[in-house]
């Protein structure tokens, strides 16, 4: 597979024809699916209770830094494709395939930052969803597998505990796993890498089936699928409409700010 370079002097028209000719096939799409979901899976329900009897630190932080960990692998999977399909890891070739600028006129494709503008119904979206619609949305999930609960080691609230009072590298930590999810993981591949090439298969509706398929990602905690079906619309749309992944990012990395209070809170002795 291969890229052309897209320049400023070409129509609408001439972009689509060259989006469509180096579309991904269903195979390759799900084949990227499964390069993400099945090593988080793994980490989760295998790695992680294999580990941590034997694991000095604590569960919560073994298995959070096991997630680290394979986000860290999407990013790798993220450089591999780009190189092959550019030939180059280059910034300015990086950024043009994986939709990292302005957001574009859908019309146009002229390059627009009052766009940035429809981040505020994103948000909106993705807050109601998360907060006031996520108990019922992932119900039936409870209802058909009463089974599946998250382990123990999985509350991230087990990590508001006072022995990690003065611990500045949690803070570290955190940030990392900011990085990888919020933009050199989850979002470099779902919607850097997937979801410009996924219009082939899925048409004007790639950006439904790209949430579908990042929120099916989610196997290390299914119980959340539905949710994060219907939220990840808010980061899918408003990228896939103007063309810029900034959108999907900012709306993502919301979800992370409460983190950078708490956990600091905790190092300073103030939670728990």
């Amino acid at each position: 597979m291969s890229t052309q370079v897209v320049t400023s002097t070409q129509t609408l028209p001439e972009l689509a024809v060259i989006s469509k000719r180096d579309q991904y096939t269903l195979w390759q799409i799900l084949g990227i699916w499964a390069l993400a979901a099945g090593p988080m899976a793994l980490l989760a329900w295998v790695a992680a209770p294999a580990l941590i009897p034997y694991s000095p630190l604590h569960p919560g932080l073994t298995y959070w830094l096991l997630m680290i960990a394979g986000m860290a692998w999407q990013f790798v999977v993220s450089l591999v494709l780009l190189y092959r399909e550019l030939g180059t890891l280059r910034w300015s070739a990086i950024r043009q395939r994986t939709w990292l600028q302005t957001p574009r006129e859908p019309k146009t494709d002229r390059p627009n930052p009052r766009l940035f503008w429809w981040l505020l119904p994103a948000l909106f979206f993705s807050g109601v969803v998360g907060i006031g619609l996520a108990r019922d949305l992932d119900a039936p999930v409870a209802w058909l597998f009463p089974a599946l609960q998250p382990a123990p080691f999985m509350d991230n609230s087990q990590l508001a505990s006072p022995e990690f009072k003065g611990q500045w590298g949690l803070l570290g930590i955190l940030l990392v796993s900011h990085l990888f999810n919020y933009f050199l993981g989850e979002e470099l591949l779902f919607r850097g890498v997937l979801l410009p090439k996924m219009q082939g298969v899925c048409g004007k509706y790639d950006w439904v089936a790209n949430a579908v398929l990042f929120g099916l990602y989610h196997l290390h905690k299914p119980w959340g699928i539905p949710t994060n079906i219907v939220g990840s619309l808010a980061l899918t749309w408003p990228a896939r409409r103007f063309r810029s992944n900034w959108m999907a990012v900012v709306v993502h990395a919301v979800e992370g700010l409460p983190g950078l209070v708490l956990v600091p809170a905790v190092i300073l002795g103030l939670a728990g």
